[in-house]
């Protein structure tokens, strides 16, 4: 039996905030731009660098993380796999990306450093989201979920968050403590 392997590890800089999402399943997805750097001497002892811009996706928990975690300028470590998506654009003309799903996130570097402006060489061209569309996950009936829709179930959830914990501070103002609360 013949094995293969796609595996990718990279280490660099985010080249914008990431952007989260939720799919009409409720599924977390988290894009966002890593730059990679590599630099050499040319046979006459000039030195090169050469910047290498990769989309990086992230699905369910680890993306909520780096939604939560991560900014433009970050240091991070990524694993994960290679995929390529076709899509047509508004032009009708077939586009393909390859993009790294990520299975693993490391934070190389403290927020302070974060604090501090990226290298100019990081900048992503600004028309880079109009070329490569966001990524949706497919649905089984093929329906979508309109923005609205989207909107809506959001507010159900921030009520509900809101009211389990209008809840809690009732239960506390009539004598329970925390150590009474059962989780």
């Amino acid at each position: 039996m013949s094995r293969s392997l796609n595996k990718v590890e990279l280490i660099g800089n985010l080249t914008r905030d990431p952007e989260l999402r939720f799919t009409p399943s409720g599924s977390a997805v988290c894009t966002f731009g890593l730059a990679t750097n590599r630099q050499w001497n040319t046979d006459q002892g000039e030195k090169k660098e050469e910047v290498e811009f990769h989309r990086i996706v992230a699905w369910n928990k680890l993306a909520e993380l780096c939604g939560q975690l991560l900014a433009k300028g970050r240091k991070v470590y990524v694993e994960g796999r290679l995929q390529t998506r076709k899509w047509t654009g508004s032009d009708s003309q077939e586009r393909t990306t390859t993009e790294i799903v990520i299975s693993d996130m490391i934070i190389l570097d403290s927020r302070m450093q974060a604090e501090h402006k990226p290298d100019a060489s990081m900048e992503v061209p600004e028309n880079l989201d109009e070329i490569i569309p966001p990524v949706e996950e497919p649905t089984p009936s093929g329906n979508t979920q309109s923005s609205d829709d989207k909107t809506a179930d959001d507010s159900k959830k921030q009520t509900q968050v809101k009211s389990v914990k209008a809840k809690k501070t009732e239960e506390k103002e009539d004598g329970e403590s925390d150590d009474d609360i059962p989780f």
